[in-house]
């Protein structure tokens, strides 16, 4: 094998020398040293031959490097919370590239971004584009883009699994390699299987009168009423598909939690700044988009970070699957008990 043809990786771990070799014309991995991490192998994978695998007994984590450096499953006895679209198996930007299938704003499962969302510009290799793996330790890879002349961006993202349990740990670096200052933002945009409860917690400083903001034909309500969303002084709970898909929150708790159909609550916990500026059109922390469809959009954003040439800023987010009965009938969820989770989670 020529390295003219391939992106060839070689990493010194603790335990041994990995070799990850990508022919980009045939999207194939080629592992040496099956045994250099603990929890970590190759698999084949929706449509992936290259796919990276954490695994501790309990949970089950699949990476992606050859289309957009996502999570393409996260599993908790055998059962997936991200949505899949099977349409999305194998794809790659190489097939569009060649006149083939265009899906470049169609991939699934859990995909991370850059905003702010309305005036971003950044090329499709960073979200399409085929990314670099790394297996750093146990359970741990990271993967890297390609570096993003529209953005002047380059990202890198951790993921972690703990030895035990299903604590996944996300963590998303913003390099500025341009020779220009940049102002972008984390954005997380986690497809789940649809159908479920969301639950964001209210806490100040709060800004928006009705605990949420609703995007609609352009605009942005601020004072929206919708039946399938309750809020009261303490949380917002969207219970089935709204009238509008596209929600905003100004929450400060740092947490979401969605109840899944798949009898499962999915946690995310990620730090929030009431001292800094949010970049997004309006400034919000969180974003859910609930369309009538097989899946829910989870997103946790981070604050604005300008950036000169050479800075880089990183942004957390510690993901956590729990079996949880889903009530099919009153589609009410016990929130007192779902809160208690969320602080046992941080013991």
């Amino acid at each position: 094998m020529s390295t003219s043809s391939s992106s060839l990786q070689r990493t010194q771990t603790g335990f041994a020398t990995v070799v990850i070799a990508t022919l980009f014309g045939v999207g194939l991995t080629i592992a040496a040293g099956a045994t250099a991490a603990d929890g970590v192998s190759v698999v084949s994978f929706h449509g992936y031959d290259d796919c990276l695998r954490l695994s501790n007994g309990d949970a089950v984590v699949t990476l992606c490097p050859a289309a957009g450096g996502r999570v393409l499953e996260y599993s908790v006895d055998g059962t997936n919370v991200l949505y899949l679209d099977p349409d999305d198996a194998g794809w790659t930007l190489q097939q569009f590239e060649k006149g083939q299938t265009d899906r470049r704003g169609q991939l699934s499962a859990g995909r991370f971004d850059i905003g702010p969302e309305m005036v971003v510009q950044r090329g499709n290799v960073l979200w399409n584009g085929r990314w670099t793996a790394e297996i750093v330790a146990d359970r741990t890879v990271k993967m890297t883009s390609q570096y993003d002349p529209k953005s002047g961006a380059r990202l890198t993202r951790i993921f972690e699994l703990d030895e035990t349990g299903s604590h996944l740990r996300c963590t998303q670096t913003i390099a500025n390699e341009s020779d220009r200052p940049v102002s972008l933002c984390h954005w997380s945009r986690t497809f789940a299987v649809g159908g479920g409860i969301v639950l964001v917690p209210r806490s100040g400083p709060v800004r928006f009168p009705n605990g949420y903001v609703r995007y609609e034909n352009g605009l942005i309500r601020s004072r929206p009423t919708e039946p399938n969303i309750h809020v009261d002084e303490d949380a917002v709970v969207i219970s089935a598909t709204p009238e509008f898909p596209k929600l905003g929150f100004d929450s400060h708790a740092g947490w979401l939690a969605y109840l899944a159909p798949t009898d499962q609550l999915f946690v995310k916990r990620f730090p929030t700044f009431p001292e800094r500026s949010y970049n997004e059109l309006a400034g919000l922390t969180v974003s859910v988009w609930y369309p009538e469809k097989d899946l829910v959009e989870l997103e946790p954003i981070g604050p604005a970070e300008n950036l000169a040439p050479g800075e880089r800023a990183d942004f957390t987010e510690d993901w956590y699957l729990m079996p949880y009965e889903f009530p099919t009938e009153s589609r009410q969820m016990d929130r007192e008990e779902i809160e208690q989770r969320v602080e046992s989670l941080s013991e």
